[in-house]
């Protein structure tokens, strides 16, 4: 496990960081509805957790401005749509709710309708409601809000993945046409390289989280995604930390302020601008 402290940067209070895919808690009243064996389910958690992000940001900043999810993705995925009909990971069996293990093999029996709205209404619905309420304070306060949503990634693709040959450099950074200001992703970009690291922009995933309320709505409100590659900082067949993971920590951390100290001094875009359009973010 990566130690954590409580130790924090002085970091703008509008930022807010996302952690979606931590866990590895699957809740026992929903254990039946999975059709893996212990091993099977734990080997799975394995493959598809994002393991140890928020210690990773939690050491160095401040857990008030963190929002994480509680429970497993495999249990339901907030960073998927609702409805299966705007979620093209759904033909995958990969949408809201697994169907589907990383190797595209069953994961879950077929779910009753209230066993679906059960998983919506308990972990998915309330969490989107928090981010919100985190970005809307923000907003309220500072007239700017900041998303940084961290993930972590397997050094070799996975069979669920769509691109199997995409470029997988150290550091992935997603980001949105509308909501992550090219020259923001640039100096964030920068900021990592002069730490060592191998950057990508939308590669091998793409995309930045904002709740729907402002999506492609409010120009004011910033988002990107940082994916890191996990075997900068595990040992990806335990989740376990690896013998790196602090120094890696410190490059994070890093880079992070480094850019952070940038954003602030920029003038963000404060200008209210609307679409039709909505959506939660991150393929």
């Amino acid at each position: 496990m990566i130690k954590s402290s409580s130790t924090s940067c002085e970091t703008p209070p509008w930022v807010i960081f996302h952690i979606p895919h931590d866990s590895t808690v699957i809740p026992s009243e929903v254990r039946d509805q999975f059709v893996l064996n212990d091993k099977d389910l734990s080997r799975e958690i394995i493959k598809m957790t994002d393991h140890h992000t928020y210690d990773l940001i939690a050491r160095f900043f401040p857990t008030s401005q963190i929002v994480k999810f509680p429970v497993s993705r495999l249990v339901v995925d907030v960073e998927r749509f609702e409805s299966d009909c705007d979620e093209h990971m759904a033909a995958r069996g990969m949408g809201v709710i697994y169907k589907s293990t990383h190797e595209l093999k069953p994961l879950r029996r077929p779910l009753l309708t209230a066993e679906r709205e059960y998983l919506l209404s308990k972990w998915y619905r309330p969490h989107h409601e928090s981010l919100t309420g985190a970005v809307d304070k923000a907003l309220n306060e500072f007239r700017r809000a900041l998303v940084i949503d961290v993930h972590s990634f397997p050094s070799l693709p996975l069979p669920y993945e769509t691109d199997l040959t995409a470029y997988r450099p150290e550091i992935c950074i997603g980001s949105d046409s509308y909501h992550s200001p090219a020259e923001g992703v640039h100096e964030l970009s920068s900021c990592f390289e002069l730490e060592g690291f191998e950057v990508g922009i939308n590669t091998p995933f793409a995309g930045a989280i904002v709740p729907v309320k402002h999506f492609r709505k409010v120009e004011r409100v910033q988002s990107v995604m940082i994916e890191i590659r996990r075997d900068l900082y595990i040992d990806e067949s335990t989740g376990f930390s690896n013998e790196r993971s602090t120094v890696v920590q410190e490059r994070l951390k890093n880079a992070l302020m480094r850019w952070l100290t940038l954003s602030g001094e920029m003038i963000p875009p404060f200008s209210d601008s609307s679409s039709a359009e909505s959506s939660v973010g991150k393929l």
